[in-house]
C-alpha cells in the first residue's frame, strides 16, 4: 500500500449506565478496555428530570434508563478509579445540566485534577426537550439563564469543555424533516448564542473562543444521501451564522463540531437483525464524508427496539465502528464527494430552504417564542403523522415491517426475555436507602444554608455556577436543588402540538380510517354518546411523546374524542382525569421500562375510583414476559414498536370499548 496520511479516528462511544452507580462505573472500566475512547453517560429520568429516587414520581424509573445520581456520592461512585482529566466524557442531561457539571468538577477536583483540562460536554438544549424527548422542568426564559451561566462559567473556569450540546438528535426521532432538523438546531444556537452574549459577561475579543465551545448532537436516519448531505449543509450554515451575525473570523472557531447517534427509531422490533445493517448505512452517512465528519459517534444496539441492550450487544455496535476506522482505507483519503454535482445540488437546497425557515423563525420572536406558540412542536407532530401515513400505506418501505415480512427464526432472539437486559427491581430500594442514608450524615445546616443561597442567587442575577457549586460541596441531593429553582422559576409544561397538527390520513370511502370512523360512530350511538372518548396518558417521567401524540391525532381523526394532557402524569391524576371526563378506554404510554410498576398501579386506582370496568390499553418497549403479565393483570391490549398500523390499533380500541361495554362485536366493515 502506498504511503499516506491518515486522519486521527473520531471518539467512539457507547451510550451506557443503568441500575446504581456501581453497576454503571463497572460497565465504563469494561467498555473503556475493550478500546472505547470516551464515555457517554446515560443518566435515569428521575436524576434528568430533577426527582430524588425517593419521589412518587420517580417510582419505577430509577435505574431504568440510566444511572440514578442523586448527590456527590453517587458521582464519586459513578467514576471511581477513572481520572477524569484524562477522560473525554459526554453527559446527556439537560435541565439539570448545571446541576451534573458541578458535580463532574467537584470529584475531578476531589482526584487532584486540573479543572482547566477537563473534556466532554453536557448536552443542555432545552428546547429539544420541550419538542421531542419531555425532561424539560423550568420555563424557556429561566431555562436559558441556566444554559447562559453554565456557558459563561464553563468558558472561563472549564476553557476545554462544551458547555452546550445543541441536539436535533431527537428532533427527527420526534419527525423532523432534514431542513427542520437543521433550521430548529440553528434557530437554538442563535437564542443561546443571542443571550450569551447579551449577558455582557463574554468580552468582545472572546466571542470567538465561545462560539469555538458549541457543539451539535444530530441523528443520521437510512436515507445515505440525504443524511450525508444535510450534514455538509449543516457546516455551510453554522460557517455563515458565525462569521455573518457573530463576526467571528477564525475559521477554526466557526467550524461545525458535532457529534451523532444514529437514529434509533428506524430500529425494528419485527426481524431485528436488520438493525445491523441499517446502523452500519447510517454510520457510513457520518464518516465517509470528510469534509463533514464526525467528532464523535455513538450507535445503538441492534436490540434497542426490544428492550435494554445487554454489555454484549453494546461491544458488537463498537466493534462496528473499530472495523471501520482500522479496517478500511477510508481515513487517508480527502473529502471522496468533493466535486459531485449531485451532491452540491441537493446540499444548495437544503441550505436554501433551512435559511428561508430560520428566517421565519426570527421573524415570530426567535426559537423560544416559536416553542411557546406551539408552532415548532405542531409541525414536528405533522411531520411524524405524514410518515407514518406513508409506512401504512407501503409507501415508505421498511423491511420487515410491511415488506418482506416472511422470516426464518432468529436465533438472536429464540430466547426473547433473555435477548435483552433487565434492571433488578430491588436497586430502586437500595438507591432509595442510600439515599436516606447520605441525607441523615451529612451537615444538614450548611445544606440548608446552601440552598437558601441558591434560591436567593435563582432571584437576582448573578450566575448560578458558584451557588450551585457549593450545593454540591454541602451535600444537596438532586431533587433538592431542582425543587429550589422551581420554587423561584415555576414549572413548564411545553404545548404539545396535537390539536394544530393537520390530518395526516384521509378518511377517504371504503379506506381503513373510514371503517374505523363508522365504527366508532356506531359505538357511540349504541352507547348512547355523542363521541367515545379515550384518554391517553403518560404516566411517570417518560417524556417521550411521539407514539402518544400520533396515537391521539389518529384517535382524533377517527372521530374520537380525546383528552392527552401531556407528560408526567401520576397514576393518580390519570385516574382522576379519566373518571373526571368519564371516558370509554385508558390508553397509557411508557418507554422507560416503568410499566410493570405504574400500569397496576393504574388499574388498581381505576378499580378503587369504581371504574374497573374500563378497558386499558398499553403501547411502549414492552418485553413478551412483561406483556403477559400486564394482560393477565387486566390490560385489554398491549401494543408495541411492530404494532406500526395506527388505524388499526384504533380499531382494535373501539373493539375493546365494545366488548367492555358487552355490544356484539363488528366484524365486517360498518
Amino acid at each position: 500500500m502506498s504511503e499516506r496520511h491518515k486522519d486521527r479516528p473520531w471518539l467512539m462511544r457507547t451510550y451506557a449506565g443503568h441500575s446504581t452507580a456501581e453497576a454503571s462505573n463497572a460497565l465504563y472500566r469494561r467498555n473503556l478496555a475493550k478500546g472505547q475512547t470516551g464515555l457517554s453517560v446515560a443518566f435515569d429520568l428521575p436524576t434528568q428530570t430533577g426527582y430524588d429516587p425517593d419521589h412518587v414520581l420517580a417510582r419505577g424509573e430509577v435505574g431504568r434508563v440510566g444511572v440514578p445520581v442523586a448527590h456527590l456520592g453517587d458521582m464519586r461512585r459513578l467514576f471511581e478509579g477513572i481520572p477524569l482529566e484524562r477522560m473525554n466524557t459526554s453527559m446527556t442531561i439537560n435541565a439539570t445540566a448545571m446541576w451534573l457539571l458541578a458535580m463532574y468538577q467537584v470529584v475531578a477536583e476531589e482526584q487532584g485534577a486540573d479543572i482547566t483540562e477537563l473534556s466532554g460536554t453536557t448536552q443542555n438544549d432545552i428546547v429539544k426537550e420541550y419538542l421531542s424527548r419531555g425532561t424539560h422542568v423550568f420555563p424557556p426564559g429561566p431555562s436559558l439563564r441556566l444554559t447562559t451561566d453554565m456557558i459563561t462559567y464553563a468558558v472561563n473556569a472549564i476553557p476545554k469543555w462544551n458547555p452546550i450540546n445543541i441536539c436535533s438528535y431527537h428532533l427527527q426521532e420526534a419527525g423532523a424533516t432534514p431542513v427542520q432538523e437543521i433550521s430548529y438546531a440553528m434557530a437554538t444556537a442563535i437564542a443561546v448564542l443571542d443571550a450569551v452574549f447579551a449577558s455582557g459577561r463574554i468580552p468582545e475579543e472572546r466571542r470567538g473562543a465561545v462560539v469555538a465551545r458549541i457543539s451539535f448532537f444530530v441523528n443520521a436516519g437510512v436515507r445515505f444521501v440525504e443524511e450525508m448531505c444535510k450534514l455538509r449543509a449543516f457546516g455551510r450554515i453554522w460557517d455563515r451564522i458565525t462569521r455573518e451575525r457573530y463576526g467571528v473570523e477564525d475559521p477554526r472557531q466557526r467550524r461545525f463540531r458535532y457529534g451523532v447517534q444514529v437514529n434509533s427509531l428506524g430500529l425494528t422490533e419485527a426481524q431485528p437483525e436488520n438493525n445491523v445493517q441499517r446502523i452500519v448505512l447510517e454510520m457510513l452517512a457520518v464518516t465517509l464524508s470528510k469534509d463533514a465528519r464526525a467528532r464523535a459517534v455513538q450507535l445503538p444496539a441492534w436490540n434497542e427496539a426490544l428492550g435494554l441492550p445487554r454489555p454484549w450487544d453494546q461491544q458488537w455496535s463498537l466493534r462496528i465502528q473499530q472495523v471501520l476506522a482500522h479496517e478500511s482505507d477510508l481515513l487517508e483519503y480527502e473529502d471522496i464527494f468533493a466535486g459531485s454535482h449531485v451532491i452540491e445540488a441537493k446540499v444548495d437546497a437544503l441550505v436554501a430552504d433551512c435559511l428561508t425557515e430560520i428566517a421565519r423563525i426570527e421573524d415570530m420572536g426567535g426559537v423560544m417564542a416559536a416553542v411557546e406558540s406551539g408552532y415548532l412542536k405542531s409541525r414536528l407532530v405533522a411531520s411524524h403523522a405524514e410518515r407514518r401515513a406513508r409506512i401504512e400505506s407501503g409507501e415508505e418501505r421498511i423491511v420487515g415491517v410491511n415488506c418482506y415480512e416472511a422470516t426464518e427464526p432468529s436465533p438472536l432472539t429464540a430466547d426473547l426475555d433473555t435477548a435483552i437486559m433487565t434492571v433488578d427491581p430491588a436497586d430502586e430500594a437500595r438507591v432509595v436507602a442510600a439515599l436516606h442514608s447520605w441525607r441523615d450524615n451529612r451537615d444538614e445546616v450548611r445544606a440548608q444554608e446552601a440552598l437558601s443561597q441558591l434560591k436567593k442567587t435563582a432571584a437576582g442575577s448573578q450566575n448560578l455556577m458558584p451557588a450551585t457549586l457549593e450545593c454540591v460541596r454541602a451535600g444537596v441531593t438532586t431533587g433538592e436543588w431542582a425543587w429550589a429553582l422551581r420554587d423561584v422559576f415555576g414549572e413548564y409544561r411545553a404545548p404539545t402540538g396535537v390539536s394544530g397538527a393537520p390530518v395526516a390520513v384521509a378518511a377517504e370511502p371504503g379506506g381503513p380510517l373510514a371503517s374505523v370512523r363508522a365504527k366508532a360512530a356506531r359505538t357511540a350511538a349504541e352507547l348512547g354518546c355523542g363521541k367515545l372518548r379515550l384518554l391517553v396518558g403518560k404516566p411517570g417521567l417518560d417524556g417521550h411523546s411521539n407514539g402518544a401524540e400520533q396515537i391521539a391525532v389518529r384517535a382524533r381523526d377517527a372521530g374520537l374524542e380525546v383528552v392527552y394532557q401531556g407528560i408526567r402524569l401520576t397514576p393518580e391524576e390519570i385516574v382522576a382525569a379519566a373518571v373526571a371526563e368519564d371516558v370509554h378506554c385508558v390508553g397509557l404510554s411508557i418507554l422507560s421500562g416503568s410499566h410493570t410498576a405504574l400500569v397496576p398501579d393504574v388499574l388498581a386506582r381505576l378499580r378503587d375510583a369504581g371504574a374497573g370496568e374500563l378497558p386499558v390499553i398499553v403501547g411502549g418497549i414492552i418485553p413478551s414476559a412483561d406483556a403477559a403479565a400486564l394482560r393477565s393483570a387486566g390490560v385489554a391490549a398491549v401494543f408495541t414498536p411492530k404494532d406500526f398500523g395506527i388505524t388499526e390499533i384504533i380499531g382494535r380500541i373501539v373493539d375493546e370499548i365494545r366488548k367492555a361495554n358487552h355490544l356484539d362485536p363488528l366484524e365486517v366493515p360498518v
